[in-house]
C-alpha cells in the first residue's frame, strides 16, 4: 500500500505507486502509524534531491519530516515548493537571484531574505481557508513551466503548447484554447513571473526535452 506521499500540481497529496524525481520537504505530516495529520508544519516548502551525500532515509519514519515526493521541477514549483538551500544549493541561489529580479519591486524587497520569500509565497500557494490560491491571466502571458487548471485537470505550459499532467508523466492536449482566454493559473503569482524572467523549472523527459 503506497504512503500519502506524491503531490500534485494544486499542493494535494496523493497515495499513488509512482514516486518521480525530486524529493519534497513541508515538515513533519505523519504520526506513529505513517499516516498524515497535517499538509504542512511551516512556511518553507522546499524540494530536495532524491540522493545526496550517500545519505539513506527512512520515508516517513519516527521523529523525522515527511517525505514528499514530485513528477518534476515544475510540479513541484507549482505546488509552491522551492529548492533546497542544501543539497540543490546551485539551483537555490539561481532561484533567489532570479526571483529578486523579477519580484523585488514589486514587494518593496531589493534584497529579500528567504524567510520573507517563504511568507510570501505561503500567502500566494494557500488561502485562509487552506485551500490552493490561484490567480487568473491570459493564457499568451504566460511563461513556459507554468500550470494552468483547464475543467480540474493540470495542464503545463510547455513548447509547442500545453501538456496535460499525471503522476507518471504528460501526454499531449489536443484541444487548442485561444491566446487570449484566461485561465486560472496553479503555479504562484511570484514564480511565474520567475519564470517570466528567464529561469526555467525542469520538467519529466515524457514532455519531449
Amino acid at each position: 500500500m503506497p504512503l500519502e506521499n506524491r503531490v500534485d500540481p494544486w499542493g494535494h497529496i496523493h497515495a499513488v505507486a509512482a514516486r518521480g524525481t525530486l524529493l519534497g520537504n513541508r515538515g513533519r505530516l505523519h504520526d506513529e502509524i505513517r499516516q498524515l495529520t497535517r499538509q504542512w508544519d511551516r512556511k518553507a516548502w522546499v524540494t530536495c534531491e532524491l540522493e545526496h551525500d550517500g545519505r539513506k532515509r527512512e520515508v516517513f519514519g519516527p521523529n523525522s519530516y515527511s517525505e514528499l515526493f514530485f513528477l518534476d521541477e515544475a510540479t513541484a514549483f507549482s505546488a509552491g515548493h522551492r529548492p533546497c538551500a542544501s543539497c540543490r544549493r546551485a539551483r537555490y541561489l539561481e532561484f533567489r537571484s532570479k526571483w529578486t529580479d523579477a519580484n523585488g519591486a514589486a514587494f518593496s524587497l531589493p534584497d529579500a531574505s528567504m524567510t520573507e520569500v517563504d511568507k510570501l509565497l505561503h500567502a500566494e500557494r494557500v488561502t485562509r481557508a487552506g485551500t490552493k490560491a490561484t490567480i487568473e491571466r491570459p493564457l499568451a502571458d504566460l511563461p513556459l513551466g507554468a500550470f494552468i487548471d483547464v475543467e480540474g485537470e493540470a495542464f503545463l505550459v510547455w513548447r509547442p503548447g500545453l501538456l496535460q499532467w499525471s503522476f507518471n508523466g504528460y501526454f499531449p492536449y489536443k484541444r487548442r484554447l485561444a491566446p487570449s482566454a484566461p485561465v486560472r493559473v496553479l503555479t504562484p503569482e511570484s514564480i511565474v513571473r520567475t519564470f517570466s524572467a528567464g529561469f526555467v523549472p525542469t520538467v519529466h523527459p515524457s514532455a519531449g526535452v
